[in-house]
């Protein structure tokens, strides 16, 4: 498509064009993550927990003020992906994060 064609956009029932309504599309495709204050996530942030985690499967416990490195966005508005010494496959809940 070039710049020129205009598309049917359903949601607003408006002609738009190709390029705006790709955008449009995008912007509404990404998942905004806050951590527990309200602060926005983005990969690679660093962050530290609020409260004690007990790590299932691990036999471990992540204490309170625990700084997690390099975080990944999973598309999910509440689970981000870490690493962490030791436990392989690490998904937190943000609501129990807070960006560093």
């Amino acid at each position: 498509m070039s710049d020129d064609d205009y598309v049917y956009d359903e949601e607003s029932g408006e002609w738009l064009p190709a390029a705006e309504l790709a955008e449009k599309r995008k912007a509404a495709s990404q998942v905004e993550v806050r951590d527990a204050v309200g602060n926005l996530l983005a990969d690679g942030d660093q962050v530290t927990l609020i409260k004690d985690l007990d790590v299932k499967g691990a036999g471990q416990t992540l204490k309170r003020g625990t700084l997690i490195k390099s975080i990944r966005l999973t598309g999910d508005a509440q689970e981000i992906d870490c690493k962490y010494d030791g436990i392989k496959g690490l998904v937190l809940r943000a609501e129990f994060v807070r960006r560093r």
